[in-house]
């Protein structure tokens, strides 16, 4: 056996091993959700259930009402993600194709944004929109991160991957820069738009933090503040709080295994791009 051929085997095998490691806790709590509370608490422990059994989740849904909390959550996802898509786009293609002064510190000011933490803004704010009076409505989910220095980033670096003689061949033609931007860069630019709706579905979907703040309305909570309701109403019942878990967690791992080759294919579009 060759060397090379030796090397590749156990980097398969390695990486197979890490993969179980990293997946093993997700599998065992979906383990859990359909277990006993009484074949739970049993010595000793078991992994697999000997019996099937839904009770946990028709308990989780009738504790608390996740599935309208799922509900916001989408609405809110989605919102944040086209709008971010949209925003990132036009950002993007300024700082890609216009030379403009001070575009490079301008530029350099945006990406900086991304070293500040996010719990150093929370209580400004929060003070910006209980002024004025957002609280407690889904907008105050939504309108504070309908851009970001990530997407600009991302899309920026895709852009420049793209030759600037296709843009001066369109504008001979009489292609302007709406034009061009709609109908000859986005449909190119499918991969890096893929990949940040994807990354920002699911930061958006697995906030918890500004929720918690800013929404006091029980019917415009989102699923992770759910998960904590529940986890406070069954606290010794742990089947039930990983079978809501769960639940939560199906929208989120559907929507990244769908699109995980397109997140790699544009997070790495733009890498050798300055």
């Amino acid at each position: 056996m060759s060397k090379r051929k030796r090397n590749k085997i156990i980097l398969t095998i390695l990486s197979i091993f890490v993969g179980l490691l990293i997946i093993f806790p997700l599998l065992y709590a979906l383990s859990l959700s359909f277990m006993s509370q009484t074949e739970m608490t049993k010595y000793p422990h078991k992994i697999i259930p000997s019996t099937l059994t839904l009770d946990n989740f028709k308990a989780a849904l009738n504790t608390v009402p996740l599935l309208k909390f799922i509900a916001n959550s989408f609405i809110v996802s989605i919102c944040v993600t086209v709008g971010q898509v949209i925003t990132a786009s036009l950002a993007a293609y300024a700082f890609a194709f216009y030379d403009f002064k001070g575009k490079n510190l301008l530029f350099l000011m945006v990406l900086s944004t991304m070293m500040i933490p996010a719990e150093t803004t929370v209580i400004s704010n929060f003070l910006t929109v209980s002024s004025w009076g957002w609280n407690d409505s889904l907008q105050v989910l939504i309108v504070p991160f309908l851009t970001s220095a990530m997407g600009i980033f991302l899309m920026r670096q895709f852009y420049l991957t793209i030759p600037k003689e296709i843009r001066e061949a369109a504008k001979i033609d009489g292609c302007g820069n709406l034009k061009f931007l709609f109908k000859i860069l986005i449909p190119v630019s499918k991969p890096a738009i893929a990949s940040l709706s994807i990354y920002v579905f699911i930061n958006t979907w697995n906030q918890y933090l500004w929720p918690l703040l800013t929404i006091n309305n029980g019917n415009n909570r989102t699923v992770q503040i759910g998960i904590s309701m529940l986890q406070y109403s069954e606290g010794s019942n742990y089947s039930v709080v990983l079978a809501g878990a769960i639940l939560i967690l199906i929208p989120s791992v559907f929507i990244f295994l769908l699109g995980q080759k397109q997140l790699v294919k544009g997070m790495t579009a733009g890498a050798v791009k300055g």
